[in-house]
């Protein structure tokens, strides 16, 4: 059974990385995605929270072949417990591919086994970014075309005493 992850922060989820994943889990016996703690990014959600949300996108869609999971160490680590070889990445511009090469190296470095797949981004998701979606979210601008909608509505919650 070929495995692969899909890690990220997923902070939060977007409809980018969910075409990904959706991509990914076709290609794929089973797809772990991979949601990072990574304690130096300050995030929106708690890992619980952002586990939870994504489990429930995939709940929804009945898609059998897709875990989601919390991790805290390092991605080759984690690809080495859960027995994958495979790392998925989307890449939506140039400097994505600059960033995604130098983390491709690292890892491969720390477990040779480990090999990258990139996925490009779908044309409709290229200028979706999480960073973006919590700017415009925390403005009370509508983001409900750039996210499924039940992480719309934990982002109309968490804005919602900043817009009031």
């Amino acid at each position: 059974m070929k495995t692969a992850l899909y890690p990220g922060t997923f902070d939060p989820f977007t409809n980018g990385h969910l075409d990904i994943a959706m991509r990914a889990a076709k290609q794929f016996d089973h797809l772990i995605i991979a949601v990072s703690k990574h304690e130096k990014k300050k995030t929106l959600f708690k890992l619980k929270e952002r586990i939870t949300e994504i489990e429930k996108v995939f709940a929804e869609k009945g898609i059998q072949n897709v875990t989601v999971e919390g991790f805290t160490n390092l991605l080759a680590d984690f690809a080495k417990e859960k027995n994958a070889s495979i790392v998925i990445r989307g890449l939506r511009v140039t400097s994505d591919f600059e960033y995604e090469f130098k983390m491709a190296q690292f890892n491969n470095e720390m477990n040779p086994e480990l090999e990258v797949v990139y996925l490009m981004s779908t044309a409709a998701y290229l200028h979706i970014s999480s960073t973006s979606v919590k700017e415009i979210a925390s403005l009370g601008g509508d983001v409900s075309a750039y996210v499924p909608s039940g992480v719309d509505k934990l982002l109309k919650k968490a804005y919602a005493s900043a817009t009031a």
